[in-house]
């Protein structure tokens, strides 16, 4: 399995809005990322935007993101 990249939390939300993810709110150093798909339904993501993120802290971004973005289609932007 290829190792997870090191990130800060401006990319991983830059990642997000490649989806279609919008900053939605922020409170402190935190950020809520929503989108609305095509049902209607709201899809919130919140992460730390800070200056590098923990490997364990990305790899719960992933798996939070997971229930709305395919891993498929995320592994390219987080593994190296």
């Amino acid at each position: 399995m290829p190792s997870l990249r090191r990130m800060s939390g401006r990319e991983v939300i830059a990642v997000f809005q490649h989806f279609g993810f919008q900053v939605h709110s922020r409170k402190g150093s935190h950020v809520k990322l929503r989108r609305v798909n095509a049902r209607g339904e709201k899809q919130t993501l919140t992460m730390p935007d800070h200056r590098a993120l923990d490997t364990a802290t990305l790899r719960a971004i992933i798996r939070q993101a997971s229930r709305y973005v395919p891993l498929d289609e995320m592994r390219p932007h987080f593994y190296a």
